[in-house]
């Protein structure tokens, strides 16, 4: 690490960083910008996040991507600040969706209907739109398919840090999940 970025004031460094971007960063970036080691700025937004966990502001991370956040119980209040309406909540059919990739992810459309028995492109349109999935890449199968992911909107959302934070499933329900994927 170089001499003007000392151990004791990477985690601030960090902070600062994150709370002025308008989107997440890569911790790649993060310590390219710091010019620090990769595993030392990933051990420092860990460190940040559970120093975060009891304030206002919480640290988001997907994968290699980090962004600072509020908290979610102060959504209210602040989409009142910034005038932001309530957006319709989402059709069944969509929670239902959503929950399929959240928990496969990364998920073929064809993996999401075989599971819920019915039709999808309406419910993951919905949810494209919306930011809440996106496509993260192709299946190395026949056609290669598009691989459906949460983002990081979706954790945002749903006052998650990462994807990790998901509840367990109730053993039927996860059950149920690994029977549609029989053949």
């Amino acid at each position: 690490m170089d001499d003007a970025v000392s151990p004791e004031n990477l985690k601030a460094l960090v902070e600062s960083i994150l709370f002025v971007a308008d989107e997440p960063l890569e911790v790649a970036l993060l310590a390219a910008i710091l010019e620090a080691e990769f595993a030392e700025v990933s051990e420092v937004v860990d460190a940040l996040a559970a120093d975060c966990r009891s304030r206002g502001l919480r640290i988001q991370r997907t994968g290699d991507l980090v962004q600072m956040v509020t908290a979610p119980q102060a959504a209210p209040y602040v989409e009142r600040l910034l005038g932001l309406e309530h957006h319709q909540r989402l059709s069944t059919a969509a929670l239902e969706t959503l929950a399929i990739v959240a928990y496969k992810q990364p998920v073929t459309r064809a993996a999401i209907e075989a599971i819920r028995g019915v039709n999808s492109d309406r419910a993951v349109a919905t949810l494209m739109v919306r930011g809440l999935v996106e496509e993260i890449g192709r299946a190395e199968t026949i056609g290669r398919p598009a691989l459906l992911g949460t983002t990081v909107r979706f954790l945002e959302h749903f006052g998650l840090e990462s994807p990790d934070q998901l509840p367990p499933l109730p053993i039927e329900y996860a059950e149920s999940l690994s029977e549609a994927e029989q053949p």
